[in-house]
């Protein structure tokens, strides 16, 4: 499932926006779809325009309300009736998606023989201190076993020794036990999600667990111009990738 807002208020519109020769809607659509992982694919959209870009191409897309606090709560409005196990949430301005990530979600299930862990999501390592302290990329600090413990639009961890301070950054892609999705969008907001604008947050003062997978891949979320640039770069120099 690809939640999909044409609103923005960084970046209004962007989902529409060209990326080399396609909208980036359409390329985290297809992206998505390329992996031969999932028995269906849907874009899940209050867009008559973005719903028409997935039709009109051959893909799948939902219509959904208007009004919903979060991508993960439209979401759940598409599945409530729906036969499933486990969704997956592919954000819309996630373009660079590809099958090694997603398949790794996919066996945090089939792992857990004990039914502990209600959400996985990825991670990637951050070296950068621009990009660390952009309140743009949510950071995320895990226990000893990959469950996520703080996601955070400020660095964290606190870097007191430089040596020590690891950073991870949150890619946006989730996959859901169904009954923890339909769980979480019963949930009030709480303060620290309302503070930090992140749903994950909700997660984790609910206590519903989140695994945390580290990955390698291209982590370019298209949040503002200067990232649809960058990520315009790099399809552009990886033609034959894509």
């Amino acid at each position: 499932m690809i939640p999909a807002r044409f609103e923005a208020s960084r970046f209004p519109g962007k989902l529409m926006k060209d990326l080399a020769g396609k909208t980036v809607i359409l390329r985290t659509y297809e992206g998505t779809k390329n992996s031969n992982l999932f028995d269906e694919v849907y874009v899940v959209t209050d867009s008559e325009v973005i719903f028409d870009e997935i039709v009109s191409n051959g893909g799948k897309a939902l219509k959904s309300k208007i009004e919903h606090e979060s991508g993960s709560d439209r979401i759940a409005e598409a599945i409530e009736n729906m036969d499933v196990d486990i969704v997956v949430n592919v954000q819309g301005d996630e373009p660079f998606t590809k099958k090694e990530p997603l398949l790794k979600l996919l066996e945090v299930f089939k792992n857990d023989a004990e039914n502990e862990i209600d959400i996985a999501s990825l991670m990637i390592k951050m070296n950068d201190k621009v990009e660390i302290n952009n309140p743009n990329n949510v950071k995320v600090v895990t226990d000893e076993r990959n469950f996520a413990m703080y996601f955070s639009r400020s660095p964290i961890p606190y870097p007191r020794d430089e040596t020590l301070a690891v950073y991870f950054k949150h890619i946006g892609i989730y996959a859901f036990r169904k009954e923890a999705l339909l769980k979480f969008t019963k949930l009030p907001i709480n303060k620290l999600e309302a503070a930090e604008k992140l749903e994950n947050l909700r997660f984790l003062a609910n206590g519903l667990k989140v695994k945390m997978v580290e990955t390698n891949q291209i982590a370019i979320g298209i949040d503002t111009p200067e990232d649809l640039e960058k990520a315009n770069a790099i399809f552009n120099n990886n033609n034959s990738a894509y």
